[in-house]
């Protein structure tokens, strides 16, 4: 726990610096564009790669050496924000830069994404697994707190060149924690065995083995289906406050640093009390919660209070929801082969979610963003409770036995 311990914190440092380039990226094309399309498509570009990608990415991670992946991923995502600074003191920055700038940022998450994932469950034993997901989501929501803050009050003063200078010395926590923590590898199994082949082969094992098994084929179903939804919420919410606030870098700041409060009070608990005992519990409930006080309650308020409350309830429930899911995946998947399958049921997941971003600014314009989100929040409830409903979803965790 200690080396998992460092390699978080480090990751909690630079996960800040990134988050604080990104809301600066937000504000930069809302200014240049005031199109809630422009800021769908920059979230585009960054979950396409992820997709299209991730597969591949998990076959390769069960190959190589999982710290060096990590380490290579986080130097990729520094020169990427380097890229982007040297593009703006040249004033040559683009719109479309962002999105180039996005595409190899998920390029890179693409690999990162299964090995974190994968590394967890060589690292720590499978009681620690819940907690070990509740400080990785409690990473995102303490940069989710800090970040619109630290962006919003630096942005006049050192501009978007000085936050991207701090993203990149942030960079220097994650790369070196890296460096000094020992990352097992994973100790090879039957079922890793007899998976061996080409890489086509090795990529196409995780599908067939979610497809093989119904309850991790029907929990997979059950997150397509409801990350539609939870896409619509997530990359509506900042054209929705921009928009009712005339563009306030401040209320935007606001809302988003007391949805990430959400985030590292729920992803506190969880870290602490380690969740329900029946983690499918924690998936659904934190689902129907995330939709219902979260995306719902966004879609129908008008003032910036009530929008913080939906921020807030829709980041408390995330870290339940994900760590729940990913303690069941760790826990019933064999070790060396986490990669492949973990990476085949993200591409699985992400296609609808990136569906989700990408549909969202084009409805909102066409119709408006409050009733567009309202909406979702109501589709994505009926997922979470429709999923209650189904055996093979409910009793994920006893039907398969852990690894």
């Amino acid at each position: 726990m200690k080396t998992f311990t460092a390699i978080w914190l480090g990751q909690v440092v630079s996960l800040l610096g990134s988050a604080m380039t990104w809301f600066a990226f937000t504000i930069w094309a809302w200014q240049k564009t005031g199109e809630a399309t422009a800021l769908s498509t920059i979230s585009f570009f960054v979950f396409l790669p992820t997709v299209l990608f991730t597969p591949i990415a998990g076959t390769l991670v069960d190959r190589w050496n999982r710290k060096l992946v990590m380490m290579l991923s986080d130097l990729a995502s520094a020169l990427g924000t380097l890229g982007a600074l040297i593009l703006f003191l040249t004033e040559s920055l683009q719109i479309w830069h962002i999105y180039f700038i996005g595409l190899l940022a998920g390029f890179f998450t693409a690999f990162q994404y299964p090995a974190y994932t994968a590394a967890v469950s060589t690292m720590l034993p499978k009681e620690q697994y819940a907690r070990a997901e509740g400080m990785l989501g409690l990473t995102t929501a303490l940069s989710g707190i800090l970040a619109p803050v630290f962006a919003a009050s630096l942005l006049g003063r050192i501009g978007i060149t000085g936050i991207m200078v701090i993203d990149l010395l942030t960079f220097l926590a994650a790369f070196g924690t890296l460096w000094w923590a020992r990352v097992p590898q994973p100790i090879a199994t039957d079922v890793g065995r007899a998976s061996h082949g080409s890489l086509w082969q090795e990529t196409r094992f995780g599908f067939r083995y979610i497809r093989e098994r119904t309850s991790l084929r029907a929990l997979t179903i059950l997150f397509m289906a409801a990350n539609v939804f939870l896409a619509i919420g997530a990359t509506l919410m900042a054209p929705l406050i921009l928009a009712g606030t005339g563009n306030s870098e401040s209320a935007l700041a606001t809302v988003q640093s007391l949805g990430a409060v959400g985030g590292v009070v729920g992803g506190g608990l969880l870290s602490v009390w380690g969740g329900p005992r029946r983690r499918i519990h924690s998936v659904l409930l934190g689902g129907a919660g995330a939709c219902l006080l979260g995306i719902l309650w966004l879609g129908l308020s008008r003032a910036i209070l009530f929008w913080a409350i939906g921020s807030f309830f829709f980041s408390f429930f995330e870290p339940f929801v994900e760590g729940g899911n990913l303690a069941i995946w760790q826990s019933k998947v064999e070790a060396d082969v986490q990669g492949r399958v973990f990476a085949a049921r993200h591409l699985l997941v992400q296609v609808p979610y990136l569906f989700g971003i990408f549909i969202s600014g084009f409805i909102a314009e066409a119709w408006n963003i409050p009733n567009v989100l309202a909406l979702a929040g109501v589709c994505g409830l009926l997922v979470f409770l429709t999923g209650s409903i189904f055996r093979n979803v409910r009793s994920v965790e006893s039907v398969l036995p852990d690894m």
